[in-house]
C-alpha cells in the first residue's frame, strides 16, 4: 500500500490551515503552521489569486489529506456518496470518511492522531465486535463496538495518559476507561467540521 513519506507539516502549510495530522503537537507552539503560515518551497510566500477550479481543488485536497486518503480511494468514496440519493452527496461523503475505523479510533480519544490510528489498526491493535480488524478503511455501522486487543491495552492506556483526549463527539459513545467506542448514529452536518466546504468538492467532481 502506498504511503505519504514526507513531513505532514508541509501538507498543513500548503493548505494554509491546521489539518491536525500530528495530534497533540498541533496544539503547541511547535506547530509548523503557527511558525510559518505560508506554503513550502521558494514560491511559498507568493500571493496568487486562485481560479474557481483552484479553490475547488484545494478544498478537495484539504479534506483528502485530513483523513489520510489517497486520490483513487477518495474518488471511490465520492462515487459511493453520489449514488446515495436520500442524503446530500457532500454530507454522505463526510459520513463515509468519518465512519472509517481509523477515524473512530481517533475521534473516540483512544489515539491522538489519525495517522497513528491507521498505523495501530494495521498492526492489529483494534477489534470490531470482538474480532481483530487490521483494515483502517473498514466502514463501521451504528452499534458495532470498537475495542482494543487484550495484549495492547497497557500500551494504549499509556498513550492516552501522554495525550489526554478532548472528548468524543456526541454521535460516538466512547468509554475510555474500558477502551471501547461505538457509533450511536451517523453524524449530522452540524456535528462535523464547519470549516469544510463540501459543496466545492461536489462541484469539483461535477465538472
Amino acid at each position: 500500500m502506498a504511503r505519504y513519506l514526507e513531513s505532514v507539516c508541509k501538507l498543513c502549510r500548503n493548505e494554509g490551515e491546521k489539518l491536525f495530522l500530528k495530534g497533540s503537537r498541533c496544539y503547541t507552539t511547535k506547530c509548523a503552521i503557527d511558525r510559518r503560515r505560508y506554503g513550502t518551497g521558494q514560491h511559498g510566500q507568493d500571493r496568487k489569486k486562485q481560479s474557481e477550479y483552484a479553490v475547488q481543488l484545494r478544498e478537495k485536497q484539504k479534506l483528502r489529506r485530513t483523513y489520510g486518503v489517497f486520490e483513487r480511494q477518495f474518488a471511490g468514496y465520492f462515487e459511493e456518496a453520489n449514488r446515495q440519493k436520500r442524503v446530500p452527496t457532500g454530507l454522505r461523503l463526510l459520513q463515509l470518511l468519518e465512519i472509517r475505523l481509523d477515524n473512530i479510533a481517533y475521534r473516540s480519544g483512544m489515539v491522538p492522531s489519525r495517522i497513528q490510528a491507521r498505523q495501530l489498526v494495521r498492526h492489529g491493535h483494534f477489534t470490531v465486535d470482538g474480532k481483530r480488524c487490521s483494515i483502517a478503511s473498514y466502514q463501521l455501522k451504528p452499534g458495532q463496538v470498537v475495542s482494543i486487543s487484550e495484549h495492547s491495552k497497557k500500551f494504549i492506556k499509556e498513550l492516552i495518559e501522554l495525550n489526554p483526549a478532548t472528548g468524543a463527539p456526541k454521535w460516538i459513545n466512547a468509554d475510555i476507561e474500558n477502551l471501547r467506542a461505538s457509533i450511536i448514529n451517523l453524524p449530522a452536518r452540524e456535528d462535523l467540521d464547519q470549516n469544510v466546504k463540501e459543496a466545492l468538492i461536489v462541484e469539483y467532481y461535477s465538472r
